[in-house]
């Protein structure tokens, strides 16, 4: 099966796709934590940006866990910064 990377979802396609809230998506969007774009003032979203993201998220709390191995790295028993 094909993959189409070249479609193009609306904000509401995004919501569904991700099956959250159209506000959530609109949030996200306007603060530049999602891929997307304007067009006439409307929000867009490539699929292959999007479908990258999920991926990336994904794969944060591995990062984490990997970085977790110095999280006492400049910090003292507390939480506190050095």
């Amino acid at each position: 099966m094909k993959e189409d990377t070249g479609e193009i979802f609306t904000l509401d396609e995004v919501a569904t796709y991700l099956k959250v809230g159209k506000r959530t998506v609109y949030r996200l969007a306007a603060a530049k934590n999602i891929p997307a774009f304007k067009v006439g003032g409307a929000w867009r979203f490539s699929r292959a940006g999007i479908d990258n993201w999920i991926r990336q998220q994904s794969m944060e709390p591995l990062q984490v866990a990997r970085d977790g191995d110095d999280a006492g790295q400049g910090q003292s028993n507390d939480g506190e910064k050095k």
